[in-house]
């Protein structure tokens, strides 16, 4: 019964739109006095109301006895109720915090057949008295009735011989006779049957958890309500068995990277995504507001997967939108949210003063004594007295704001009666981006990020005929993102990495100047000199207008006049995507002091500072129809159940604006799928599945692929030599499933057939003077009628067991080949053949991909007023390829990519730094890396014993750059109307390498990071095992090349989010928050963002407060 009620607190949460019912039913009676001088039981019962927090409900008439005592008393309710009521006819009944009162002796009367009486009524739960909200109470045989309130109460006007009807989801129906009564406390039991789990599975189809043997995981909607504008950054450490990393906060590009689990292919190993039916790119699911999510499931193995076919290869992600209910009022949900997002760890940089101090250091250290930075310069710099002559610019500080602000509301109505239901819902997401408005103060417009979304969800649903509905979504997306004509990215690491003293920011216009003066340096490769971070940042902005509609119509027919439990189901769909990007950009110019001058000079030859458009070439868009169509049989007889599918779909999308021959073509695909299922007394389970499928990307004979599955799963629990043990382990369930899924090139267009460029060959030139030439066609891709499906042969055995009805544990361990993957020969085909840049393909990949996944939760309502949540999910998936285009590497077999994983890395062997003993050695062996090291510099290892270091000496080592561990676990807690949820996410078996971070440089003055200049090996401290190699002013590549010295655990811990909340009635106020504490051992940057140089827009940490509005 408490795993019932677990689940009944769930149903009612989804149901009315997550709104958190106030527990506020207290156990025990609290102490009431009252206290009066001839009184009437009215006024006494009034004097209990005012000074307690019980409330009274009796007919007005029933206490209209004007007969007054006095009253003096104190104790429990009943003893005060007892001392009241005496010597009155009057009884009363408790429930919780509410007090019945009702006449003891029924007067008798005359039977009055149609007068209608005012009935007054509470509806609770059976088992733990709280107030069902929402509860229809109808007359049987009436079209009219009422809802029960926010307490429970419900007012109704009857006559004797009616009989009322009371329904609520999740609870069985219950009639009752009104007879005499006029005060009526309704008990609802819940329905065992109506709360057994229902998981959306392939094509909208619901199967009920305990029936199950596919390895499908569902997570409810409240979950996915985090401070971010995008949904999949609230996936990691809440899905077992889906990989997520967030690498970003940039507006508008903070979605996370995801799979499901983990890699299997050398191509893409994109889930596919479907909403509602129809197949959705991950942006668009990005743009999906929590609030109209009813159902999300994930499906991993092949029983799941299979119906998809080419589609669904790498798992697929099922998501389905809130649809109308039938309620006597609708139910409209307000939610509005603001929230500031800090950027995390930004990495730190020394100050101009350190900065050529370092500088010059890095000349000596080298043995180049020109170009110093004079003591002159490092004094006048630290002393700030002339900002243009000699500056000390903190770019990051002048282009980047500590705080962004973000704003989000939600709008939806459901609602419905009798053939029509309808949900409505509006959202808006405005993101502001922690760049500065720079460009206003230099020019007329605004180029700081901006995002603003507009999303609506339509969904009506009409019964035609109690055999025949009809259903049309309407769903539109539009997005409207503003900013620089730069990348935010790239103007971030600008901003950290540009030289703090050898320019400032800008000079002062002079009279006649047609153009700001910018700062600037000569030497660099933008015209002459090195970019100015803020110039580079408000020359020009960018609109970027996206827009989706898509409009779905589905159609069920019952078919029970052929057979019964037999239905018909159809769906078509049309989307439109288009976007629009406008840029309008200028150059700038550069200025100098001249040398030993006091005047300026111009860098470079000077550049036009009007605003150039362009806009045509950046417009794309899409247009997707989709259409299937499946029967759908579904039948209990006795102890068997049985369920089949056969269906068919077709999608076909083409781009807006081709710009080749094979754009031009529309993209079809198509196929058939069936599932056949047996149960015999929910114990004995078996599932057969299978896709055919075609594509356009193969030779007849090849086109179609043939991807069938097989489950078994066996419900031990069902068994009654369980039952001992039952009150212990009160499900268990084994379930085990084996099948192939298909993936095809989804880059590519008719990959079997040759391309063709009719003047890409070199020219043949001839004539008297050879002075005339002319080119014949050249191969780009060669013709392969052998290429066939990828092909994935995918085991998965686990378990579900749950444990004192509470405990819910699911445990799957699985294991894939992927054959045949889809590849481009790039190493197997030796230069002298003469293939030239003609593109070679075939199916020459194959990996190995295996691991587990598991989650546990426990649901406790401890009593009335406490309810316990705690889940945790653990992920692991590793990968190796077991095969590749390799040449044999006979020689240097560790440049094989064969044995390792995906992500893993081919890097340089580091052992330690060079001393100047070893430098000075006659054994020294050579390095070839385009720098003659020195003492300081980083020694690798000679792998392959040739007496020199090169790139035949790299290795495939450390951990794989994306995580094949990730896990979490949190806990909510409600306490009466207070509740609190956390959620710790980590990642685990994951190796970053540092580059792009070094400093100075031959083409650029790079900034110098602290963690450089605190860990560096100097001549005064030469260790060998320094953090940061000796300093070079120009590229060093012997100390920059990819090697284990860069190296570094990228595993983590985050407390990721945390929500406090109170809700009173209809109103609910949160505060919450995200990435709020990181525990690594990399302490330079964000570990989530990976490997690289920490100068991309980087993660934040975002506090959001909102609050929520619930009217029924």
């Amino acid at each position: 019964m408490k795993k019932i009620q677990s689940r009944k607190w769930y149903m009612r949460m989804t149901i009315l739109f997550l709104f958190i019912i106030p527990l506020s039913v207290s156990a025990a009676q609290e102490k009431v006095s009252v206290k009066g001088k001839a009184i009437t039981v009215k006024e006494a019962i009034k004097l209990i109301e005012k000074n307690s927090a019980y409330s009274f409900f009796f007919k007005s008439t029933d206490l209209d006895n004007k007969s007054r005592r006095d009253v003096d008393c104190e104790g429990s309710l009943d003893e005060v109720l007892s001392e009241v009521l005496k010597g009155s006819n009057i009884k009363y009944v408790i429930k919780g915090k509410d007090v019945i009162l009702s006449i003891n002796k029924v007067q008798s009367s005359a039977p009055q057949q149609n007068k209608k009486n005012e009935i007054i009524g509470v509806v609770v739960d059976y088992q733990t008295g709280d107030p069902v909200i929402g509860a229809t109470v109808q007359i049987k045989g009436a079209s009219t009735g009422v809802i029960s309130d926010i307490d429970g109460k419900f007012k109704v006007n009857a006559s004797p011989e009616d009989i009322l009807v009371i329904s609520y989801i999740g609870y069985s129906t219950q009639e009752m006779k009104i007879g005499k009564q006029k005060l009526l406390n309704i008990e609802l039991k819940e329905d065992s049957k109506a709360l057994d789990e229902v998981v959306v599975t392939a094509f909208g189809v619901g199967q009920k958890k305990a029936s199950m043997v596919g390895s499908v995981q569902q997570i409810k909607p409240a979950e996915l309500k985090v401070p971010s504008s995008s949904l999949s950054s609230s996936f990691a450490g809440r899905l077992a068995g889906v990989i997520s990393v967030q690498s970003s906060s940039e507006p508008g590009a903070d979605g996370a990277s995801f799979w499901i689990r983990g890699k299997s292919s050398l191509n893409g190993n994109n889930a596919l995504i479907v909403l509602d039916g129809v197949e959705i790119t991950s942006s668009e699911l990005n743009a999906l507001d929590p609030e109209v999510i009813e159902g999300f499931s994930i499906l991993k193995d092949a029983t799941a997967t299979a119906l998809y076919g080419t589609r669904g290869a790498n798992g697929v992600m099922i998501v389905t939108t809130k649809r109308g209910e039938d309620l006597l009022k609708p139910i409209i949900n307000i939610r509005v949210e603001g929230s500031a997002r800090q950027l995390s760890n930004v990495p730190e940089f020394v100050n101009g003063v350190e900065y050529m101090k370092l500088y010059n250091e890095a000349k000596l250290t080298r043995g180049d004594d020109q170009g110093l930075y004079s003591d002159e310069k490092i004094a006048a710099t630290a002393n700030g007295g002339d900002p243009l002559r000699y500056p000390n610019v903190n770019w990051y500080g002048e282009m980047f704001n500590k705080m962004a602000f973000s704003e989000r509301a939600n709008l939806n109505i459901r609602g419905g009666k009798k053939s029509v239901h309808y949900f409505m819902s509006a959202a808006v997401k405005k993101d502001g981006g922690n760049l500065k408005s720079l460009s206003k103060d230099y020019f007329s417009y605004n180029n700081s990020i901006s995002v603003i979304r507009y999303d609506f969800v339509n969904n009506l649903d009409i019964d035609v005929t109690p055999t025949t509905k009809v259903s049309m979504g309407l769903n539109a997306s539009i997005r409207n993102w503003n900013g620089p004509t730069q990348n935010a990215n790239d103007i971030f690491n600008l901003a950290r990495t540009a030289s703090p003293v050898d320019f400032p920011i800008i000079f002062p216009a002079q009279e006649n100047d047609t153009h700001l003066r910018w700062g600037g340096m000569s030497g660099g490769t933008n015209n002459g000199g090195y970019k100015n971070p803020i110039a580079e940042y408000v020359k020009g902005y960018k609109s970027n207008d996206q827009s989706t509609f898509q409009a779905n119509l589905r159609l069920e027919q019952d078919l029970s006049f052929i057979t019964k439990g037999l239905k018909i189901k159809a769906l078509a769909s049309f989307k439109n995507a288009s976007t629009t990007i406008v840029e309008r950009t200028a150059g700038y110019n550069q200025y100098q002091y001249a040398k030993d001058s006091d005047n300026l000079e111009m860098i470079g030859s000077e550049q036009a500072t009007n605003l150039s458009t362009t806009g045509d070439k950046n417009s794309t868009g899409s247009r997707k129809l989709y259409i299937q169509a499946y029967l759908d049989y579904n039948r209990t007889f006795g102890k068997h159940d049985v369920n089949a599918m056969f269906l068919y779909n077709q999608d076909e999308t083409s781009i807006n604006k081709p710009t080749t021959l094979l754009e031009s073509l529309p993209k079809r695909k198509q196929g058939i799928a069936g599932r056949i299922s047996y149960g015999y007394a929910n114990k004995y389970l078996i599932e057969g599945n299978f896709g055919y499928n075609g594509s356009e990307n193969f030779v007849k004979g090849h086109r179609f692929g043939f991807f069938p599955s097989i489950a078994v799963g066996y419900n031990i629990s069902e068994e009654k030599f369980w039952e001992p043990i039952s009150k212990v382990i009160s499900h268990f369930k084994l379930k085990a499933s084996y099948g192939l899924v298909g993936n095809d090139p989804d880059d590519l267009r008719f990959a079997y057939l040759e391309t063709i460029s009719l003047g890409g060959a070199p020219k043949y030139t001839f004539g008297d003077k050879m002075n005339q030439g002319a080119a014949g066609p050249v191969w780009t891709r060669f013709y392969n009628p052998d290429l066939q499906w990828e092909v994935g042969k995918k085991l998965n055995v686990g378990f579900d067991l749950t444990l004192f009805n509470d405990v819910n544990i699911s445990l799957d361990i699985f294991k894939e080949r992927r054959e045949k993957i889809y590849l481009q020969r790039t190493n197997s085909i030796p230069t002298f053949i003469g293939i030239g840049s003609t593109k070679v393909y075939g199916n020459l990949g194959e990996v190995d991909n295996q691991g587990l996944d598991f989650t546990v939760d426990y649901n406790k309502q401890v009593n009335k007023n406490l309810f316990i949540s705690v889940k945790g999910t653990f992920t692991y998936a590793h990968n190796e390829i077991r095969a590749y285009d390799d040449p044999p590497y006979l020689s240097n077999p560790n440049l094989s990519r064969v044995g390792h994983s995906i992500d893993q890395a081919l890097v340089y062997v580091a052992e330690g730094l060079f001393t100047q003993e070893e430098i000075d050695s006659p054994d020294m062996i050579e390095q070839t890396l385009g720098y003659t090291p020195q003492a300081g510099d980083i020694k690798y290892k000679d792998v392959n014993g040739d007496g020199v270091v090169d790139e035949n000496d790299r290795v495939y080592t450390g951990n794989t750059t994306s995580p094949e561990i990730i896990y979490g676990f949190g806990s909510s807690i409600k306490y009466k109307r207070w509740d609190v949820s956390f959620l710790f996410q980590g990642a685990a078996r994951r190796s970053l390498f540092m580059n792009s971070f070094h400093p100075f440089g031959s083409n650029a003055m790079r900034g110098v990071m602290d963690i450089v200049a605190e860990g560096r090996w100097t001549e005064e401290n030469p260790h060998p095992n320094a953090t940061y190699p000796r300093l070079s002013v120009i590229d060093n590549p012997n100390n920059t090349v990819a090697s284990t010295y860069w190296m570094r655990n990228g595993a983590f811990l985050k407390l990721k989010n945390a929500e406090v909340g109170y809700t009173y009635k209809f109103f609910r106020v949160y505060l919450s928050g995200s990435n709020l504490l990181t525990f690594s051992p990399f302490k330079h940057w964000d570990p989530e963002m990976g490997g690289g140089s920490g100068m991309a827009y980087p993660t934040a940490r975002t506090f959001n407060v909102g609050f929520q509005l619930t009217f029924k």
